[in-house]
């Protein structure tokens, strides 16, 4: 592989899908205030209380347009399909869409998406005690599609066996599928839960997306290493609006589909040891909250003052943009720490 054009390649469409999800912006902005889709913040916490710490401390927010993952996930969608137009009139030699690694995240990407922006449509119309699709619906529809994807890779593409950097591959046979299942229903749940303060989630999902982008490059796995790029330029762009203040939220829309589709590009790359290290900060959260329902639950007791964990420290009193730049720097950690293992992990030297 000729690295420079490759990189060229890599880099020429993340800049193109940057500037396309800034332009669509304040066309965005502008349908969400026509439309009201301001962000409403909810009444209950996931243990049926009532959130009425989280309301007190983010009160401010409500109203503010949400749904921005659509454009977010769109711009995807669109830098695909142009390329693919592009190809047609001979401009270019091959299409993004022409590769068959692209169907698979970029399906991933738009029909999580759509799950995730009728969940952001019950908040902002108050539907549902959570203002939302309820937990359990919504973990059981991200199943289902988990699922689809699980017969898949199985039966279609014949992935069986996971790869432990540096001791070497082990086929697990049927018991892949439950794991894929497992893999994706908990990234995109635990991005989904990170996703609550002004920039968090958008930051690490850039760090994350750029270490799957440069291993996939170094496998030779071209395709996917440019739609990794395409994740990062749209979430550049969600980001330059996003810092605190926050212009427009990505919601459930941007979240759920963003964590799926960083699940399956893990599965596909067969990194699921790096996904666990590169996400660690998703996985913390997510812990924080399972222990907290788990001690309120048996214990009566809380361990945090509020869950997830970026919520305790605000409640404690750290600025937003202190916990974001904070968990940024932790996430750049485990990003490195987790390209550096995939990498020996090939053994590239």
């Amino acid at each position: 592989m000729q690295i420079a054009p490759e990189l060229i390649q890599v880099l020429g469409w993340s800049a193109l899908t940057f500037i396309l999800t800034l332009l669509l912006t304040p066309i965005y902005l502008k349908a969400a205030k026509k439309f009201k889709l301001g962000k409403q913040i909810r009444d209950n916490a996931l243990s049926g209380e009532k959130a009425s710490i989280f309301k007190e401390m983010h009160a401010k927010k409500t109203g503010t347009p949400t749904m921005g993952g659509i454009i977010m996930w769109g711009s995807v969608a669109l830098i695909i399909f142009f390329s693919r137009s592009l190809a047609l009139i001979g401009v270019i030699d091959h299409s993004l869409l022409q590769r068959g690694l692209v169907y698979l995240p970029l399906f991933t990407l738009v029909a999580v998406g759509i799950l995730g922006a009728v969940d952001d449509w019950f908040n902002i119309k108050g539907i549902g005690g959570a203002k939302g699709i309820k937990a359990r619906p919504k973990i059981l529809m991200l199943t289902l599609f988990a699922v689809l994807g699980a017969w898949w890779f199985y039966y279609k593409l014949g992935f069986s066996s996971i790869h432990i950097p540096s001791v070497g591959d082990f086929d697990i046979g049927l018991w892949y599928i439950p794991l894929f299942i497992l893999v994706i229903v908990s990234t995109a749940n635990a991005v989904n839960i990170t996703d609550g303060l002004d920039g968090l989630a958008g930051g690490l999902l850039i760090l994350a997306f750029a270490a799957f982008g440069v291993i996939a490059f170094m496998k030779g796995q071209l395709m996917l290493a440019v739609f990794c790029g395409l994740m990062i330029g749209s979430l550049m762009a969600f980001l330059w609006n996003n810092v605190p203040p926050a212009l427009y939220y990505m919601g459930d829309t941007g979240s759920l589909a963003f964590g799926a589709t960083l699940g399956v590009i893990a599965m596909m790359i067969d990194s699921l040891v790096v996904l666990i290290i590169v996400g660690a900060i998703f996985i913390i959260e997510t812990l924080s909250v399972i222990i907290q329902l788990t001690s309120k639950k048996f214990f009566k007791k809380k361990v945090f003052l509020i869950a997830p964990l970026h919520h305790h420290f605000e409640k404690k009193g750290w600025g937003e943009a202190k916990i974001t730049m904070r968990f940024w720097i932790l996430g750049a950690m485990f990003g490195v720490a987790g390209l550096i293992v995939g990498i020996l992990g090939m053994g590239i030297n």
